[in-house]
């Protein structure tokens, strides 16, 4: 009952100290904005042991921070070898495998009005498409390794980054397009010089989107087929032996692969769309 006691208290303290923290004048600075989320996630972490702890809670059930922590040291060469297999070649391949198409696609899509009223109905009816069923057909169609998991990952990603990149590329205005035309600019100039740029921020938002989706089709896919490694795989033996501590070893694997994966991705927007409204202090 201690620890549940102390974890109370420590989610109380840093709760208070994230309100003032929040509320002063240097909120808007990058150390205090990188403080508030970290305090609160080891308010989390403390509450979470705290109770595990507190109420005795079963491994079974829920394994406490400390376990899993112990389970991530202790397994660190196979962790290594399911995140290479599963986030590395499955998942980030399929993402700039798929990205690269869409992005291509929504140029076609923009250069030929046919493709915009035939491709995108359909890249909304394939999207709508369950994971579920669209994993075994790429196993059988590509083999157990990781080449299946990117097939996947290519499908998931695809249709939000062209969705969103069709968007960007009508994003700009009428006066701005006729402009460029009297200058005697060409399609390809005015695409590369205008279009280009202003579709930047609607491409960035389906690039982020689809950090997430990777990485779940790429370990969801792995429940139907894969060799002796990968997160997915690791995954579904351990829970049929009951190993929770590992399955939650490789839950946290993929959750801060995934956070790294989407800072990246915001920090290259945040470099490339200096200019744009939504990244100016």
């Amino acid at each position: 009952m201690s620890w549940l006691i102390f974890a109370v208290a420590f989610w109380l303290v840093t709760w208070a100290i994230n309100a003032a923290l929040a509320s002063s004048s240097a909120a808007s600075t990058r150390v205090v904005k990188i403080l508030i989320p970290a305090l609160f996630g080891a308010a989390i972490l403390v509450l979470w042991e705290g109770v595990v702890r507190g109420l005795g809670v079963p491994e079974v059930v829920l394994p406490a921070p400390s376990v899993i922590g112990a389970a991530i040291a202790a397994n660190l060469p196979t962790l290594g070898l399911d995140w290479f297999q599963t986030i590395i070649k499955g998942g980030l391949t399929g993402y700039l495998i798929g990205a690269f198409a869409a992005v291509v696609a929504a140029v076609l899509v923009d250069r030929v009005p046919f493709l915009k009223r035939g491709l995108l109905p359909v890249g909304n009816f394939v999207a709508a498409l369950p994971i579920v069923g669209i994993a075994p057909i790429m196993v059988m169609w590509f083999g157990f390794d990781w080449h299946s998991k990117a097939a996947v990952v290519v499908v998931m990603v695809f249709f939000p980054v062209l969705v969103n990149m069709v968007a960007g590329l009508e994003a700009t205005d009428r006066l701005s397009r006729d402009l460029i035309a009297t200058w005697g600019a060409s399609y390809w100039q005015a695409l590369f010089k205008l279009r280009f740029p202003a579709a930047m921020p609607f491409l960035f938002n389906g690039l982020k989107i689809g950090t997430t989706l990777a990485l779940i089709g790429a370990i969801v896919a792995e429940n139907f087929g894969s060799p002796t490694l990968g997160v997915g795989f690791r995954i579904s033996t351990a829970v049929g032996q009951l190993a929770l501590p590992m399955v939650w070893a490789e839950i946290a694997v993929a959750a801060l692969s995934g956070s790294v994966f989407y800072g990246l991705v915001a920090a290259i927007e945040k470099a490339v769309t200096f200019w744009h409204p939504s990244q100016r202090r």
